[in-house]
């Protein structure tokens, strides 16, 4: 049996699929782009303003599953730029321990939801 994993502190989907699914102790976080729940609006002033966002939205998920960024094992980062992968990282990094730092691969891509810069999935385990 799986568990749909829903917050309101983190936007809706956008399309057929659910925030998050939790299968035993697995839990698989949709990609999530830079919606800022209260007020349903991308945030897209910076690619750093954009990637906290993100990574907010992940952090309101892994709460309501019972979990931290500790416990990602593998993230995914998609990137419509490579040349943002430094100011990503940096952002993105600062949510992890180094000695807990997920898996991890980033890839360009063409094109994204909502034409947006950045998207973040990740699987993270639950005590």
């Amino acid at each position: 049996m799986k568990t749909i994993i829903k917050t309101h502190l983190a936007p809706a989907p956008i399309g057929p699929y659910n925030q998050a699914i939790r299968k035993d102790h697995l839990l698989f976080v949709s990609g999530q782009i830079a919606i800022n729940p209260e007020s349903n609006t991308l945030v897209l002033e910076s690619i750093e303003a954009e990637t906290k966002q993100v990574m907010e939205n992940i952090k309101h998920i892994l709460i309501v599953a019972e979990t931290n960024f500790d416990c990602v094992l593998k993230t995914t980062i998609f990137l419509k730029d490579m040349n943002d992968f430094v100011k990503i990282n940096e952002i993105y990094g600062s949510y992890f321990n180094d000695k807990t730092a997920p898996a991890r691969e980033t890839v360009q891509v063409s094109g994204l939801p909502k034409n947006v810069n950045v998207e973040i999935s990740m699987i993270a385990y639950c005590n």
